[in-house]
Parts: C-alpha cells; sequence; structure tokens
C-alpha cells in the first residue's frame, strides 16, 4: 500500500450527525457508487464527487485544496438462481436482507495531490473512513428530518397516566381478542394487546384495538412490531386520530416489562406503508391488447425515482426540461464553474438534473431482460434520485419541506420562483422567461359606463371547470358510487376564464353602486402557456377533486379570438385617482383570483386576502384567509388606504417583522419586493445576499421590474399542446401524479424519429398508449406556440 504525508498533516475528523455526508451519488452529476470507478468521498467536507471520465472528485479536490478522498464502489452480487419461482409475498414484514446481503462494496483512500492510490489506513483515518461508511447518507439525513417534522406531540400520549400492573401478565403473542399474531397495537394505559385495522398489503386486522378504545376511552398505542432498539414506534392517538410522538415511550414501555433495547423492528412503520401505498398508484402500463407497454431509453427519455410521495416533483421536472428553454439554460453540466458546495446551490443541482434527464448517460435498463415460455420481464430503469434538489425547493417551505404528497402546479409556481430569483448573468437567459406574458383587465361602471385598463404580468392561468353531473351514477373501483359529469371542452374554460362577469363596485366618479363589469383578455402570449384546469370544489372545507373530463385537441390551435383590444377611441376612462390623494382601485392578480373562487371562497374574501398578502399568489392568500376566518370584517369590502402605490409597495408589517430580526430597513423593503412580500422566503433572501444593502437611494414606491411587457402580440397565436401532468386520486395530497410528454423518438427500425407520447411514470418511462383517455383528465397543460 501507498503511503502519504496528508494523512498526518490533515487534521481529520469522522462526520458528525449533523454533518452531510454524500456517499451515494456525485453532487455535480448523477454518477455513483455502484459505477466502475466509483465515487471519491472528501475526507475534509465529505462532498461526493464522481471518479469516472468527468473527474468531479479531482475538480473538488483541486478547489477546495483537500487532497485525500474515500472511494467506494458498489456492485450487485449474483443472484442465487431458483429452479422455482418465488412464493407469492403475502405479508408486509421487513425483510432481514441488508445491504451487505445484496452489495458488495469496497472502499480505498486516495490522495490527489501525491497521485496516491489505496493509501495505508493508518491512525486516526481508519476511523474517520469507519465513520464515512456508517454515517446516515444526506439523502437520508434529509428524509429523516422531513419525517420529523410531520409528527407532533399531544397532551393525551405526553401526559399518559399508566394504570398500575399489579402483577399482570402480558401476552405478547397474539391479540387478546382474536389469534392474529401480526399488525397488534398495546395500550400503553392498561397494556391491552388488540389487533388494528386492516392494512394496505393484505395485512389483516379486525380492528380490536379500535374497540378497545371504544370501550374505555384509553387514547394512546403503541404498535408492537415497529418498536427499534433506536427508540423509534408508531404511536397512535384515538382522541387526535393521529399518529404521535411519545417523548417517554421508554418508560412507557418499561412499566409493562418491555426492554426497547432488546426490542427489534418486525413490522412496516405506518409512514413506510403510506410510502408504499402511494408508490402503488398505478396508471395502466399496458396497451389495449393487454400487453406491456414498450420500454423507452435514450437522451430525453430517463426516468426519475420516486423518493416518496415526490412524483409530484418528477413530473413537472419532466414536463419542464423538456422544453427548449430549460434544455439551453440547464442541460449542459460542463459549462459552469463548480460551485464550492453544489449540493447546497440550486443552479448547480437544475444543471445536474438537465444533464441527468437529457445527455441519456443514465437511461438504460437496470438489468439485462429476461424471458420465460410464459412470461417476459420487463426491464425499467433505475431513474435518478433528484435528492439534493428537492432538499434546495423545499428549504425553508412549509410543504415541499415535508415527505408528503404535495400540488404539482403550487410547485410548478414555487420553481418559477426560486429559478427567476437566481442569478442569469448574459448570455443566460430565465427560461421562466418564456412562459411570460400579460393579460389586461377591463373594467367598466355600470352607472357611468367610463372604463378603466390594468396590465398584469402573469406566468400561467388557471382556467375553471364547469361541473355539469350527469344523471347516470357509476360504480367507482371500490364498488361505491361515483358521480359522472358531462365533458367540457377548453374552449369553453378558455371562454369562461376570459368572459364578462360583474362585481361588486362603488364607482368614485359618478357614485353609482350598481357594478361594474369586469373582463379579462391577453394582451400578449408567452412561447410556453401554463394551464390549470380547476377541478376542485370545497366539500365541508377539504378540497376535493371532481373527475370532470376536459377535451384537448392535440392539433394546434389559435388563442387570438382571446386577445384584449385595449382602450377604444369611443370610451371614456375612469380616473385613476377619483379620490385626491387616495389610493387607486386594488385590482387583484386574475389567475389567483381565479384559483380561490375556484376553491369557493367568495370574491370579496378573495380579494382582501390577496391585498394584504401582496397580490402574488394564491398560496398565501388561502393561508392568509384561514388564519382571517373569524374576523368580524371579513365579509366587508375592501378598503384601500395610501397614497398611490402603496398596495405595490412592501407591507409596512412585514418590513416591520424583518427590522425586529435585526435586517436593515432598506434590507428588508428590497428583501420582499424580491420575494413578493413572504417573509419567509425574504428571511432567505437577505442571508443569500449578504453584501446587498437593499434600498439605499430608491424610493419605496420605485417599481422593481421593467417596463418591457414580456411576451408578443403578433398574430396569428397558435398553440399545441406539448405535454401533460395526470393525477389519479381524489385529493392532491393523495395519489399519484405522472407526465404524458409529446417527443421525438427514434424506434430503432432504420426509420426517421417519429412524433411519439411517452408516459413518465417515475423511474419508468414507456410508450403512452393511452394518452387521449388521459389528457382529458389531466391537472396541469403546457401549450408551445407553433
Amino acid at each position: 500500500m501507498a503511503s502519504c504525508v496528508h494523512i498526518s498533516q490533515l487534521n481529520l475528523h469522522p462526520p458528525t450527525a449533523s454533518q452531510s455526508v454524500y456517499r451515494e451519488d456525485c453532487t455535480v452529476c448523477f454518477d455513483s457508487i455502484d459505477d466502475p470507478d466509483g465515487l471519491d468521498v472528501c475526507l475534509s467536507c465529505f462532498n461526493g464527487g464522481c471518479a469516472g471520465d468527468r473527474l468531479h472528485g479531482r475538480l473538488h479536490s483541486i478547489q477546495r485544496n483537500h487532497p485525500l478522498a474515500l472511494n467506494i464502489r458498489r456492485t450487485k452480487k449474483p443472484k442465487v438462481e431458483r429452479d422455482e419461482p418465488p412464493a407469492k409475498v403475502t405479508k408486509l414484514a421487513i425483510a432481514a436482507e441488508t445491504e451487505a446481503d445484496i452489495y458488495d462494496t469496497k472502499t480505498s483512500v486516495k490522495c490527489y495531490t501525491c497521485e496516491a492510490e489505496d493509501i495505508a489506513q493508518t491512525g486516526d483515518i481508519s476511523a474517520v473512513v469507519d465513520g464515512v461508511m456508517k454515517a446516515m447518507t444526506a439523502a437520508r439525513q434529509e428524509e429523516v428530518q422531513a419525517w420529523n417534522l410531520e409528527l407532533e406531540h399531544c397532551e393525551h400520549v405526553s401526559f399518559l397516566v399508566q394504570d398500575e400492573k399489579a402483577g399482570k401478565e402480558i401476552d405478547l403473542t397474539k391479540c387478546a381478542d382474536c389469534d392474529l399474531k401480526e399488525n397488534l397495537w398495546m395500550c400503553l394505559q392498561c397494556g391491552n394487546l388488540g389487533c388494528g385495522r386492516a392494512q394496505f398489503g393484505g395485512v389483516g386486522g379486525n380492528s380490536h384495538g379500535v374497540a378497545h378504545y371504544s370501550s374505555t376511552k384509553h387514547a394512546a398505542s403503541v404498535k408492537l412490531g415497529s418498536i427499534s432498539p433506536e427508540g423509534t414506534a408508531d404511536i397512535y392517538c384515538y382522541i387526535c386520530n393521529d399518529e404521535r410522538l411519545d417523548p417517554h415511550i421508554t418508560e412507557h414501555l418499561r412499566h409493562w416489562g418491555i426492554n426497547i433495547a432488546e426490542r427489534q423492528k418486525t413490522e412496516k412503520s405506518l409512514t413506510e406503508m403510506q410510502i408504499e401505498q402511494n408508490l402503488h398508484w398505478e396508471f395502466r402500463m399496458t396497451g389495449e391488447d393487454g400487453k406491456e407497454l414498450k420500454p423507452l431509453f435514450g437522451p430525453g427519455l430517463t426516468g426519475l425515482k420516486n423518493l416518496g410521495n415526490s412524483c409530484y416533483l418528477a413530473s413537472i421536472l419532466q414536463c419542464l426540461f423538456s422544453l427548449d428553454g430549460f434544455k439551453s439554460r440547464y442541460g449542459q453540466i460542463d459549462d459552469v464553474p463548480l460551485s464550492l458546495r453544489p449540493a447546497e446551490d440550486l443552479e448547480m443541482q437544475l444543471k445536474k438534473v438537465g444533464d441527468g434527464l437529457l445527455s441519456g448517460r443514465y437511461s438504460k435498463p437496470e438489468e439485462e431482460q429476461k424471458s420465460t415460455e410464459e412470461h417476459t420481464y420487463v426491464q425499467y430503469q433505475r431513474g435518478l434520485r433528484p435528492a439534493m434538489l428537492k432538499a434546495l425547493v423545499g428549504k425553508g417551505h412549509e410543504e415541499f419541506s415535508t415527505m408528503r404528497q404535495q400540488d404539482a402546479f403550487e410547485l410548478l409556481l414555487h420553481l418559477f420562483k426560486l429559478i427567476t430569483r437566481a442569478s442569469h448573468p448574459p448570455p443566460l437567459k430565465d427560461p421562466v422567461s418564456d412562459f411570460r406574458f400579460a393579460v389586461e383587465q377591463r373594467l367598466q361602471c355600470l352607472g357611468c359606463k367610463k372604463v378603466r385598463y390594468r396590465t398584469d404580468e402573469q406566468d400561467n392561468i388557471t382556467v375553471p371547470v364547469p361541473a355539469r353531473k350527469l344523471k347516470d351514477v357509476v360504480m367507482g373501483d371500490d364498488d361505491q358510487k361515483k358521480e359522472e359529469y358531462e365533458p367540457v371542452t377548453l374552449k369553453e374554460c378558455l371562454d369562461i376564464f376570459t368572459g364578462t362577469e360583474t362585481i361588486e363596485y362603488s364607482c368614485k366618479a359618478c357614485g353609482s353602486k350598481e357594478g361594474a363589469n369586469k373582463k379579462i383578455g391577453f394582451k400578449t402570449f408567452p412561447k410556453v402557456l401554463a394551464v390549470n384546469a380547476r377541478r376542485f370544489a370545497l366539500i365541508n372545507w377539504v378540497p376535493t377533486k371532481l373527475d370532470i373530463p376536459v377535451v384537448v385537441d392535440t392539433t394546434p390551435f389559435p388563442l387570438d379570438p382571446y386577445i384584449s383590444t385595449g382602450p377604444l377611441d369611443s370610451e371614456e376612462l375612469l380616473p385613476e385617482d377619483a379620490d385626491e390623494g387616495g389610493a387607486p382601485p386594488f385590482v387583484a392578480n386574475a389567475a389567483a383570483m381565479s384559483q380561490l373562487e375556484g376553491m369557493g371562497f367568495p370574491m370579496a374574501r378573495c380579494e382582501k386576502a390577496l391585498y394584504h398578502t401582496g397580490n402574488a399568489d394564491a398560496e398565501a392568500a388561502m393561508n392568509w384567509l384561514f388564519q382571517h376566518m373569524e374576523d368580524p370584517d371579513i365579509d366587508a369590502p375592501l378598503v384601500v388606504t395610501g397614497a398611490p402605490g402603496a398596495a405595490a409597495a412592501p407591507d409596512p408589517e412585514s418590513v416591520a417583522q424583518l427590522t425586529n430580526m435585526g435586517f436593515t430597513e432598506g434590507q428588508a423593503r428590497k428583501a420582499l419586493r424580491e420575494t413578493n412580500g413572504n417573509v419567509e422566503r425574504a428571511v432567505e433572501w437577505v442571508f443569500s445576499h449578504p453584501t446587498d444593502d437593499g434600498d439605499v437611494d430608491i424610493p419605496t414606491d420605485a417599481p422593481t421590474r421593467s417596463n418591457v411587457i414580456p411576451g408578443s402580440a403578433e398574430t396569428p397565436a397558435n398553440f399545441q399542446l406539448s405535454s401533460i401532468v395526470c393525477h389519479k386520486g381524489s385529493s392532491i395530497h393523495a395519489g399519484h401524479y405522472v407526465a404524458f410528454i409529446r417527443k421525438l423518438v427514434d424506434h430503432g427500425d432504420g426509420g426517421a424519429p417519429r412524433e411519439t407520447w411517452v408516459l413518465f411514470n417515475d423511474e419508468k418511462v414507456v410508450e403512452g398508449a393511452d394518452v387521449e383517455e388521459m389528457k382529458k383528465f389531466a391537472y396541469v397543460y403546457f401549450f408551445e406556440r407553433v
């Protein structure tokens, strides 16, 4: 073995529990420990860099002057061939198989400075190597933190008073009321052991644990098979009807004679089963003839592994990186200098995902395809794990930082904000600019007939989908009655979106309170139009999805009929400010208003919520509404106060919040403008721009955007459907998302590439045979101008 002076010169330490260790894949590309050359993990900062032809490990070493790295190479052990097929799995048991049972892993220490390979692991270096190999990977660390954020304490568990044991012996082998020996829940108060509810995957349950609560009102139970020596376990509170944390789990179990250090986890937790259930949401992967759809491989045909409820992210990323703007901006990783901390750099991670999806480097079958006389085993891709990008996108966000299923359209808007806020020095172009356009709102007083026009910039539209129930009721997959709805054309949705509606309005020019007519039209058109089809209704204050078919043609169609004409010579304009010294009327963001009204909120409340949240987006307004539902004046007409432009200026209360944190008023004002008034994101903006003093000489009411209106007003404006995001399930926070994308695909038959609809179902990439049916129920549509 080679020797190296740097081992004794460097003060190396094993990673601490809070340090991120990137020992699965490269932080710059998706080359990993499974590649022939393996992965080099820096022994100074634990960054992971590929050791193959891209040399990202070597580049990191040179850039950071970190000479030593641990090379990790992993290969799958050959499978033992069976004469008979394995027995069908009937239980959700935790397999005892470990990573060591599946893989052979080889490690060696190298020094880039000395050009030395396989250095002797003397002194403290062996402890550092051992620490790296045993440390929780960065991706798993993020997942654990996200799940821990989900669970909460409750008084019923935290302040539980247990009954006296008094010599009571508890049989831990089966339910006290039946013979079930799995899915057992022990009452923490009295020690009763009862079976749980029947669970996904065939695990039995007669709900005797629930029956015990009904008769005794003992609130807290622990799932026996979920207890681990590390102190984790599934705790359920029947009063809260949810999973909870138990800060005294060790003491509570010891009271009933259970030593937690001696327990072994034998069953999947509720969280694991929820993830597994979501992963088993399947869109049909067979054609009309019943045969498996053909897997596709090659550039632009790379799947994304589900990280656990992450299909909403995968489907949006696939659609975005099929567009020219995202391809040209993030398609190459070799034309950008390496960041000092690439795993924490949004630009770097977008480049990493772009290269992974578009290069074709990782688009290959996971294993060789095997066939028998009876069946052909279709081999899909392994799929890329965009864990680093997911962590960055969710950082500081209340929803996207969790492991719950999320709304794909809300994620799209959140991504747009993050990308636009990032640096795009010339000649680089912000790819979100391809989505931007302008709408023009026309307001006409019903009394004096005078009009006012307002131009708003947008990067998407949300169109209402009218719900017209059919009389016939059908049976769903679960043998429950299911409402059917009359199909609606996209044209009808656009007609409603751009149609005239009458609103409450007090005209300060003529004093009339008859109201006003409001109408929206396109002032310019984008290169790419993102459309959200809002099929949700608030049922008992819960957003519920309605399965309303929307008929969308795949051939080009014109948007010319929806263009705004602007002020006519015959029209008399309302004064911009009818009351001297007063504020101009507030005109709500059209897309956000449509989205909120589609959820069932009254118009007055929607306007008020948007006004108080900076008129930015529906998400912030909805959160404001839920916090102010009990306000006595919630339904009173909106009163706009302050000088002209005040509504567009940063909210004084938000400015005060930030200055109370120690930021200057100038920093607070600029950060709020840059983040559309979102205080949480403004804090992050200030920290990411430490040298920016904010507003010093700039007036507070100065415009922050260019006066150039985005988009193009040229006609004809023909658009064609290029991709869709589909959702299966009754709620946006459950079920499964997939993407269908129109691509030119080389079918390997010697002919020219043909236009084909491709289904991206996580890591599965196949020809999308049922796209005609699925696009009727799509959630997000992407149309490209042709």
